[in-house]
């Protein structure tokens, strides 16, 4: 139960941050993907915070024997870039540079109401769907 807690708080969290940087306003990300035309750099303070968070904690929390509030780190065992991740990787950067939305912002973007972010979501499991059949 406290692991549902604390999953729920940080997800609450999470999702506060994504709106307060409007990383749910999928105008304002497409204009931070437009170096050529409209750009908006704004959005680089949101990822330069992540970048100075990450480096300062993550390998301190991963020396860790297990985190604070589960049995074990769950990290990927895969270390090297193969074909799969590449292509997974393109797919998901032209779905954020068509939609303006990412995973995070757009579960975030259903509670604020977002009509795009029920496409979007509905999109994403398309694509898990669609991804189990061809495995």
């Amino acid at each position: 139960m406290k692991l549902i807690v604390i999953s729920l708080i940080s997800g609450i969290l999470f999702g506060i941050g994504l709106a307060l940087s409007q990383m749910t306003n999928p105008d304002k990300v497409l204009n931070f993907l437009d170096v050529a035309g409209n750009w908006d750099p704004s959005l680089i303070f949101v990822m330069i915070g992540a970048l100075i968070v990450t480096s300062l904690f993550f390998r301190k929390i991963l020396k860790r024997q297990t985190p604070l509030f589960d049995k074990a780190f769950y990290l990927s065992s895969k270390s090297a870039i193969d074909k799969p991740l590449l292509i997974g990787a393109a797919i998901f950067g032209i779905g954020w540079g068509i939609s303006g939305y990412c995973p995070g912002p757009s579960v975030a973007g259903l509670g604020l109401g977002n009509f795009e972010a029920i496409i979007m979501i509905f999109s994403i499991y398309m694509g898990m769907i669609a991804h189990r059949l061809y495995k």
